[in-house]
Order: structure tokens, then C-alpha cells, then sequence
């Protein structure tokens, strides 16, 4: 069934960090479709930026028919974003593309989120119901760290080391001798293309969100175009569209 624009109200809105925003969303019915990997575009009010803004869904609070995203502003759209107040109109689309799949009790999964990419790890980890290794990887500033301690073990890396094991994401699962079974993960391309290498050494399943290289969301501009290892059916070649074919993938299906 094809999705529609809808006008959905905000119900509040925080800075959690630098230039990082948290926002919860009155979304009617469109929580009833949504799971963890998925995402929405948010539409700008201005004339002149006419292509919405992808965002991943944080969290979803069903019973209040809610959707959390929380971003990093980058750029006009996002600017414009962090001014709305509590009470304001705004248009999305969603929840669009392919999330993470379900994972059995009897495994233990390794949830990695790197900066902006953290976000819709926490989703994820509430909705699993499997022993679950969180780690998440900052620059510096911490945020959404506390709200995963209820939903598994918590491990942090930072690049100045100013809280939990200095380095990256890797390096603090080597430090605490992590094991698992199959890794979820959502963060910049770098981190992922380490990720996909060390699963692939460890014959460990992997799944990976490419969603950082998302622009319009809806398959419009294809600057998210990634090369993967099967031909496409429809268009045959190499290629899929992260949004429409992702942004969850598993890691060997694709080249980063």
C-alpha cells in the first residue's frame, strides 16, 4: 500500500547535545506499521527546499500513537527543524523502507550504533528479546547512552576517551572480550565497512543500516545509490537504492 504526506503535530522537542535534537511526533496510525530500522521524511516548510528529509525512527510509543526521531542538524532543513515548539504542524512521510529482522531468544546480538546513527539502535534494542551487547561510539559528547541501560549491557567508546574505552566501536568490544552472535549496526560508512570485515572473520550473521547515505528518502535524487554483489532485477546491474531497497542490508550483500 502506498504511503501518504500527513500534517501530524510535535508534542515536544529537546536539545540533547550539540546541534543534537530529539523530537516526538503525534503520528496517528502510522506507529501501527513501524519497527525498529525504519524511517520517515520530514518535510520542510520552506519553499525552496523541496525535497523532504530523511530521518530514522528512535523510538515508538504505540498506546500514545507516537514516533521519536532524533537528528543532528546538518544543514538548512534541519535548521529549520530544531526552531518548531511543542504544538507545531509538520508534514512526513512514513515509515518508510526495510528494518532490522527478528533475532531468536537463544542468540546474542551485538546492537553497534556510531554518532548519528545511535538513534535507531534504541528501537531495536527494546523491541529484541535476546541477550543483547550495546556499543555505542562517540566523537565526544554522550547522548541517549543512559536510556539503553534498560535494555542491555552498555559498553561506550569515545575518540578522546573521555568515557568508556578510547577509540572506536571494535576497539571496546576487543577491550571487554565481547562475544555474539549476530551484529546489528547503524553509523558512518567507515565504521561499517570495519564492522562488515571483522563479522565476516568471525562468520558472525551481520545487518547493517546505510541510512547516513540518504538524501531525499523517497528515491528521487538516487545520491544513495549503492553497489551491491547480486544484479538488480528490474534494472540489471549492481545497484540498489538505500531507500527503497534499505537502508537495512545484510552485510554481504553490499560493498562499502
Amino acid at each position: 500500500m502506498s504511503k501518504e504526506k500527513k500534517a501530524v503535530f510535535i508534542k515536544s522537542q529537546e536539545c540533547l547535545a550539540s546541534d543534537i535534537y530529539s523530537m516526538w511526533i503525534q503520528a496517528g496510525d502510522m506507529v501501527d506499521d513501524a519497527k525498529a530500522g525504519q524511517f520517515i521524511s520530514v518535510y520542510s516548510k520552506e519553499g525552496s527546499t523541496l525535497l523532504p528529509r530523511p530521518i530514522s525512527i528512535c523510538e515508538i510509543n504505540r498506546e500514545k500513537k507516537e514516533l521519536r526521531i532524533v537528528y543532528r542538524v546538518v544543514g538548512q532543513g534541519t535548521k529549520e527543524f530544531s526552531n518548531y515548539r511543542a504544538g507545531d504542524s509538520i508534514h512526513i512521510l512514513g515509515p518508510l523502507g526495510n528494518g532490522f529482522p527478528k533475532v531468536s531468544k537463544d542468540k546474542t546480538v551485538f546492537l553497534i550504533g556510531g554518532g548519528i546513527g545511535i538513534p535507531p539502535i534504541l528501537e531495536l534494542a527494546k523491541s529484541l528479546d535476546c541477550n543483547k551487547n550495546i556499543i555505542l561510539g562517540y566523537r565526544d559528547q554522550l547522548f541517549l547512552n543512559q536510556e539503553f541501560e534498560p535494555y542491555g549491557n552498555v559498553f561506550l567508546a569515545t575518540e578522546d576517551g573521555s568515557a568508556g574505552t578510547k577509540g572506536n566501536v571494535l576497539d571496546a568490544i576487543q577491550e571487554h572480550a565481547l562475544y555474539g552472535d549476530v551484529i546489528m549496526a547503524c553509523g558512518p560508512t567507515p565504521m561499517l565497512r570495519a564492522i562488515k570485515s571483522f563479522a565476516a572473520k568471525r562468520q558472525m550473521e551481520c545487518y547493517l543500516s546505510l541510512e547516513e547515505k540518504m538524501a531525499c528518502g523517497i528515491g528521487a535524487c538516487l545520491a544513495c545509490v549503492c553497489q551491491t554483489k547480486e544484479v538488480d532485477s528490474h534494472s540489471n546491474v549492481h545497484n540498489a537504492r538505500i531507500c527503497k531497497d534499505g537502508p537495512v542490508f545484510c552485510a554481504e550483500e553490499v560493498e562499502l
